[in-house]
């Protein structure tokens, strides 16, 4: 049975049985095969398909488009030869065969997170080579540009998860030299992820490694300036505070077990709704609110902010 490999944590690839497709005519057959590989549930309809990848053509030749980048993605993967087939297909629907020997590193990453043991998510992080279609751009469909960007952010956050949940078991264990080792990927992969460095700095203060720590409290203040406009929370300065004051710090252990609450009525109101009333109770982020007020300029056509 021929086995079909795609990869599409960082550059798109594509191998039968080891050896590399590159007959790949264009950027679109392989857009087309990401992303019935990704969103294999489900038969796909040939007028979405061809809306998704030719969005400003005319239906008629948009369809026409998507037969010719069928034909080529048939040919490059030997779909006609291979039993059972790689895709079903219909006069109407295009479908990744469920019953073919076709690999999927995004689908493998995904079951190993699901499962959530540690041998399972250290090899989920191992498949993640880089981002999503790193480097992979249809400019002229933006409906693929949001299916692409929308799936490439899911999946950072799920691998900044594993990261996270990685490091904190290495460290439960006393282990915090690999605990750090993945704190660190986790840094460098959301490095606006303000939990990441937290978790870092923790573990190189434990280690012994004061003037890292504090080097990296000063790395993520810059970082949270540069990209979201905002100072560290108040734990990530205590953090700081406390490492730069010599004050012994065990990541499996809270941080601020003696801090007393802060007065007043605590603004968290469960289910219930925030009303004009609570505006006060929002604070903070006032420059962060100003840019994404910014982002939302009916003038510009830009009406709709995904955040």
């Amino acid at each position: 049975m021929t086995r079909l490999s795609i990869w599409l944590f960082g550059p798109f690839q594509a191998s039968l049985d080891g050896r590399a497709i590159t007959t790949f005519e264009a950027d679109k057959v392989r857009a087309l095969l990401a992303y019935l590989a990704v969103e294999d549930d489900r038969p796909h309809r040939r007028d979405a398909l061809a809306g998704l990848l030719w969005p400003d053509l005319p239906n008629q030749a948009a369809r026409a488009n998507l037969r010719n980048a069928l034909a080529n993605l048939r040919r490059a993967i030997g779909d006609r030869g291979a039993v059972p087939p790689f895709l079903l297909i219909t006069p109407k629907t295009i479908q990744i065969n469920p019953e073919s020997e076709c690999w999927l590193d995004v689908a493998e990453f995904a079951d190993l997170f699901r499962r959530d043991e540690l041998p399972d998510l250290e090899k989920a992080v191992s498949l993640y080579r880089g981002d999503f279609l790193s480097g992979f751009q249809i400019r002229d469909s933006i409906p693929f540009e949001d299916w692409y960007l929308l799936s490439r952010e899911r999946l950072q956050r799920q691998a900044a998860t594993a990261l996270h949940r990685l490091a904190d078991r290495y460290q439960q264990r006393g282990d915090y030299e690999r605990a750090a080792e993945y704190a660190w990927r986790q840094v460098e992969l959301l490095p606006w992820q303000e939990e990441g460095h937290q978790q870092l700095i923790r573990l190189l203060a434990a280690s012994g490694q004061t003037s890292a720590a504090l080097a990296q409290y000063e790395s993520c203040r810059r970082q949270l300036a540069r990209e979201l406009g905002v100072e560290p929370s108040p734990d990530t300065t205590h953090l700081y505070d406390q490492i730069k004051a010599g004050k012994p710090i065990d990541p499996r252990r809270s941080l601020f077990p003696d801090l007393p609450p802060a007065p007043g009525t605590a603004p968290y109101k469960g289910l219930r709704c925030f009303e004009q009333a609570d505006a006060d109770l929002f604070f903070g982020r006032e420059s962060l609110t100003a840019k994404l007020v910014t982002q939302l300029d009916p003038a510009a056509g830009r009406r709709f902010l995904a955040v």
